[in-house]
């Protein structure tokens, strides 16, 4: 077996590429068959919490780096990735801190999870084309009400019983006296994630704007998310999520439909 020196030499000069067939043979005599596979898991279980604090970086600021990890560690084993991406691997991790006892005091955080979740869908979504006012102005008035949409995949909707959109601003900018400032009890509030111009926006919106929303991106008839919220600033409401580009598709149907049940779906 090699001395230590020896060995570190070695590895020093094959991460240098400055290899030779004596450093190889000296790498070999020293390191087993499960020393080269526990190098592997180490070096994996790094890329991917690493990919983890990326996609959920308040969350590490929340919680701190060595608890962080020890989490992203438990929830790699229970939910490893099924893809080569890790742009957007952890899209359950919001969920494994719901149920991690170790975070329970902190009852907002895996609503700020979900946050940052739909910040990074929103962040990786394909860009597609949108469905345009003059497209639709061709369609029967008759029919008009049986319009269904097909939401762009950048666009997503959150409600949280925390200010999370004030603490995800406040923590990432690490500004401490609106951390400070933050009141817990001001909730629920509910939030539009979208995409502009490749700037992630996240807006709030009232209860009915977004029950309205929430109706059209489940692909609801027209008719009936208009019932759902009977204001009549939701033809207004429709033209903003036209222009702003919140649908890639449209359909119409006359299918049945029972407003009032909606908000339970």
């Amino acid at each position: 077996m090699p001395s230590l020196l020896e060995f570190q030499s070695a590895m020093r000069a094959q991460l240098l590429d400055n290899s030779s067939p004596a450093t190889t043979a000296t790498l070999a005599a020293a390191l087993t068959p499960a020393d080269l596979i526990s190098i592997y898991r180490n070096t994996s279980r790094i890329a991917l919490i690493n990919a983890l604090r990326l996609n959920y970086p308040a969350v590490q600021q929340l919680v701190g780096e060595d608890f962080f990890a020890v989490a992203a560690d438990i929830f790699i084993t229970s939910d490893p990735p099924r893809t080569a991406w890790l742009d957007l691997y952890g899209m359950a991790f919001p969920e494994f801190l719901e149920g991690f006892a170790p975070a329970a005091s902190l009852r907002y955080l895996p609503d700020v999870g979900r946050l940052e979740r739909a910040v990074s869908r929103a962040l990786h979504a394909a860009d597609r084309e949108t469905v345009t006012p003059a497209q639709l102005a061709s369609i029967d008035p008759l029919a008009a009400g049986g319009l269904c949409f097909t939401p762009h995949p950048s666009v997503s909707l959150l409600s949280s019983d925390y200010p999370v959109d004030a603490i995800w601003r406040a923590v990432l900018a690490r500004d401490d006296a609106a951390i400070a400032a933050i009141d817990l009890t001001t909730g629920p509030i509910s939030l539009l994630i979208e995409r502009k111009a490749g700037n992630i926006e996240v807006t709030r919106v009232d209860e009915r704007r977004r029950r309205f929303a929430e109706a059209l991106f489940a692909g609801h008839p027209l008719t009936a998310a208009l019932e759902l919220v009977a204001h009549a600033e939701a033809p207004a409401w429709l033209a903003a999520h036209l222009a702003a580009g919140h649908f890639i598709r449209f359909a119409t149907t006359q299918a049945p439909h029972t407003p009032a049940s909606l908000g339970n779906q």
